[in-house]
Protein backbone atom coordinates (compact mmCIF):
# COMPACT_ATOMS: atom_id res chain seq x y z
CA UNK A 1 0.00 0.00 0.00
CA UNK A 2 1.37 3.41 -0.94
CA UNK A 3 0.01 6.91 -1.01
CA UNK A 4 0.80 9.95 -3.12
CA UNK A 5 -0.10 13.59 -2.64
CA UNK A 6 -0.76 15.19 -6.00
CA UNK A 7 -0.97 18.94 -5.31
CA UNK A 8 -1.83 21.27 -8.16
CA UNK A 9 -2.25 24.98 -7.51
CA UNK A 10 -4.52 25.43 -4.50
CA UNK A 11 -5.94 21.94 -4.58
CA UNK A 12 -5.00 18.34 -4.79
CA UNK A 13 -5.72 14.74 -4.08
CA UNK A 14 -4.11 12.23 -1.76
CA UNK A 15 -4.38 8.82 -3.40
CA UNK A 16 -3.99 5.42 -1.79
CA UNK A 17 -3.08 2.49 -4.04
CA UNK A 18 -1.91 -1.07 -3.83
CA UNK A 19 0.21 -2.61 -6.57
CA UNK A 20 -2.78 -3.15 -8.83
CA UNK A 21 -5.43 -0.49 -8.26
CA UNK A 22 -6.65 2.61 -6.48
CA UNK A 23 -7.95 1.99 -2.97
CA UNK A 24 -9.25 5.48 -2.27
CA UNK A 25 -8.65 9.22 -2.37
CA UNK A 26 -9.07 12.42 -0.38
CA UNK A 27 -9.50 15.67 -2.26
CA UNK A 28 -8.63 19.00 -0.71
CA UNK A 29 -8.49 22.72 -1.34
CA UNK A 30 -5.91 25.04 0.22
CA UNK A 31 -6.49 28.65 1.20
CA UNK A 32 -2.90 29.72 1.95
CA UNK A 33 -3.86 33.30 2.89
CA UNK A 34 -6.13 31.85 5.62
CA UNK A 35 -3.68 29.05 6.50
CA UNK A 36 -6.45 26.53 5.93
CA UNK A 37 -6.84 23.16 4.21
CA UNK A 38 -10.37 22.00 3.45
CA UNK A 39 -10.94 18.26 3.07
CA UNK A 40 -13.59 18.23 0.36
CA UNK A 41 -14.21 14.55 -0.17
CA UNK A 42 -12.96 11.17 1.01
CA UNK A 43 -13.68 8.10 -1.09
CA UNK A 44 -12.75 4.47 -0.44
CA UNK A 45 -13.78 2.01 -3.13
CA UNK A 46 -16.38 -0.47 -1.83
CA UNK A 47 -14.19 -3.57 -1.84
CA UNK A 48 -11.73 -1.82 0.54
CA UNK A 49 -14.28 -0.37 2.97
CA UNK A 50 -14.17 -1.24 6.66
CA UNK A 51 -10.39 -1.56 6.85
CA UNK A 52 -9.44 1.91 8.10
CA UNK A 53 -8.41 3.21 4.69
CA UNK A 54 -10.62 6.30 4.92
CA UNK A 55 -9.19 7.17 8.31
CA UNK A 56 -5.69 6.73 6.88
CA UNK A 57 -6.50 9.27 4.14
CA UNK A 58 -7.81 11.75 6.72
CA UNK A 59 -4.66 11.24 8.81
CA UNK A 60 -2.43 11.91 5.79
CA UNK A 61 -4.43 15.09 5.07
CA UNK A 62 -3.86 16.22 8.66
CA UNK A 63 -0.16 15.38 8.40
CA UNK A 64 0.12 17.48 5.22
CA UNK A 65 -1.66 20.40 6.91
CA UNK A 66 0.61 20.19 9.96
CA UNK A 67 3.72 20.23 7.75
CA UNK A 68 2.50 23.55 6.34
CA UNK A 69 1.14 25.08 9.58
CA UNK A 70 -2.43 25.04 8.28
CA UNK A 71 -5.68 24.36 10.12
CA UNK A 72 -8.08 21.75 8.73
CA UNK A 73 -11.76 22.22 7.98
CA UNK A 74 -13.39 18.86 7.21
CA UNK A 75 -16.14 19.82 4.75
CA UNK A 76 -16.63 16.12 3.98
CA UNK A 77 -19.02 14.57 6.53
CA UNK A 78 -16.88 11.42 6.78
CA UNK A 79 -13.69 13.42 7.45
CA UNK A 80 -15.57 15.53 10.03
CA UNK A 81 -16.83 12.40 11.79
CA UNK A 82 -13.34 10.88 11.88
CA UNK A 83 -11.69 14.07 13.13
CA UNK A 84 -14.36 14.60 15.82
CA UNK A 85 -13.48 11.16 17.24
CA UNK A 86 -9.71 11.65 17.05
CA UNK A 87 -7.58 12.87 19.93
CA UNK A 88 -4.69 15.24 19.40
CA UNK A 89 -6.32 17.25 16.61
CA UNK A 90 -8.01 19.93 18.70
CA UNK A 91 -5.25 22.40 17.79
CA UNK A 92 -5.79 21.96 14.05
CA UNK A 93 -9.52 21.21 13.68
CA UNK A 94 -11.68 24.08 12.47
CA UNK A 95 -15.40 24.09 13.13
CA UNK A 96 -17.85 26.19 11.15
Amino acid sequence: MKYTNNKSGNGGVIMLNNDEEEIGRATYTIFPEDKKLIISFVLVHPKFEGRGMGKFLVEKSIEFARENNWKVYPHCSYARSVMNRMTGVEDILLHR
